[in-house]
């Protein structure tokens, strides 16, 4: 029968990975009649037939103890087992890769055969790329799994031959919504439009629901019947609620919901809406000679016919029973903020400021001149006017530019020294003498027109 039957393994030495080519050979020292099978046997189960097993693209599985037998007709020849460890790095999540917070997690990095390794293997752990941690042991314990942990986690297996890196296995942790963030937003122009947004974080995601004194108004899931004034927009954790045309019956105690299936949580606000807004048609913001109206606006409410009251810069302007404020030719002067109070039998509201503002030309300049002599002789000449936008003022004397407030080369006398402020420019002029005599010229302009005055300067 065979004897000293044998298997050697190629490659001999360094790690066998996943994908690698192995082979395994049957020997026989001496058979006679000469070896007329062969078998193969992986952990005991019959794998091949042949006398070299090849395996091409080795896998996890091809990890175990391989053995032949070489038969003749007087008998068969059992070589010892020969170990084929395949060095391939897995990563497996107890109880699961989704926990819920809380529970007692373990992450296990494997290699096959890993209890009967003949030398000690070195595990590094990585949390999103990162680097975490790095020694003998193969786990990675969570006692109580919190949400911060949860993210992609990968290891690497090094032995004195090499190393191989697992995939990177997802750790999810799921947890009830934390206390959500509701905030309230009323639009001061006009007091018309009231937003409601309640965000939270949970994982799953949650169902949320917005609600007044108990009433739901709007939810991310099913939607409910929605008014003409709502509009609901609903995105992952997030819900926003605007409602048109607010006013007094919109007032109350705002309720945010959240749930999923580990829990639920909840936040209040209470919002006091503004009975009485502010409107200002076109536009808050006009050129002089407009027609401006401002309404008093969200009193559709109110039983008895009111009063209305107009403030402009916290003064009081007029009081009607018309809700309306006209400027048939609104002036420069009209400007200002502006507030309505509405009062009838059952109290009174009044409005935000709201401001109104006009752009016009320059009024006429108003320019002046004195010679100072104490001390020196002291020219100052100054300049000022009104205007919506800002000037640009310039100080002619004939052709030349002296100064101006806005864009032109610096004063190239030292003699002169430019003082520029909004609507405002001062030039002095130091040891004044005969030469600097004569007619000065402020010129304004800005978008809406331009004006001058003129001034003779006597030393």
């Amino acid at each position: 029968a065979p004897k000293d039957t044998q298997v050697t393994l190629s490659p001999s030495s360094g790690n066998i990975g996943v994908g690698d080519t192995v082979t395994l050979s049957c020997q026989v020292g001496s058979s006679h009649p000469p070896v007329s099978a062969y078998r193969w046997y992986k952990d005991g189960v019959a794998v091949g037939t042949q006398r070299v097993l090849a395996l091409q693209g080795v896998r996890r599985e091809d990890h175990g103890r391989y053995h032949c037998e070489a038969q003749n007709a007087l008998g068969a020849g059992v070589s010892p087992a020969v170990t084929l460890r395949v060095f391939s790095a897995e990563i497996s999540a107890s109880p699961a890769a989704e926990v819920r917070e809380g529970t007692a997690t373990t992450l296990s990095c494997n290699v096959p055969g890993r209890e009967g390794h003949p030398e000690e293997l070195t595990y590094t752990w990585y949390k999103n790329s990162a680097w975490l941690k790095e020694g003998p042991a193969h786990t990675l314990l969570f006692p109580a799994v919190a949400a911060g942990d949860a993210g992609y986690y990968s290891c690497q297996v090094t032995n004195s031959q090499g190393s191989d890196t697992a995939q990177a296995i997802s750790l999810s942790v799921t947890y009830p919504p934390r206390i959500p963030t509701l905030t309230l937003f009323q639009e001061t122009q006009g007091g018309r439009l009231v937003i409601v947004r309640c965000t939270v974080d949970s994982h799953p995601p949650a169902t949320l629901a917005i609600d007044r004194d108990g009433t739901v108004l709007a939810t991310s899931g099913e939607q409910v019947a929605l008014g003409q004034r709502l509009g609901v927009t609903a995105s992952r954790n997030s819900l926003r609620l605007e409602i048109r045309d607010a006013g007094a019956r919109d007032s109350g105690k705002y309720g945010c919901t959240a749930s999923n299936a580990h829990g639920k949580a909840s936040a209040t606000k209470v919002l006091v809406t503004r009975a009485a807004g502010l409107l200002i048609q076109p536009s808050a913001e006009v050129t002089e000679g407009t027609a401006v109206t401002l309404t008093c606006v969200g009193t559709g409410d109110v039983a008895e016919e009111p009063l209305y009251a107009w403030y402009r810069n916290g003064r009081r302007l007029q009081e009607s029973s018309v809700p309306t404020l006209e400027f048939p030719s609104v002036r420069g002067d009209d400007a200002g903020a502006f507030q309505c109070q509405v009062r009838s039998g059952n109290g009174s509201d009044t409005s935000e400021a709201v401001p109104l503002r006009v752009f016009y030309p320059p009024r006429q300049p108003a320019l002046s001149s004195f010679l100072q002599s104490q001390g020196g002789r002291l020219g100052v000449i100054q300049c000022s006017v009104e205007s919506d936008p800002e000037s640009n003022l310039t100080l002619r004397r004939g052709d030349d530019a002296i100064a101006c407030t806005l864009g032109c080369p610096q004063a190239t006398n030292p003699r002169v020294h430019v003082t520029r402020s909004y609507n405002s420019l001062k030039v002095e002029i130091r040891d004044v003498v005969v030469e600097d005599e004569g007619v000065y010229e402020c010129q304004a302009g800005n978008s809406q027109g331009s004006a001058s005055a003129a001034v003779d300067f006597k030393a």
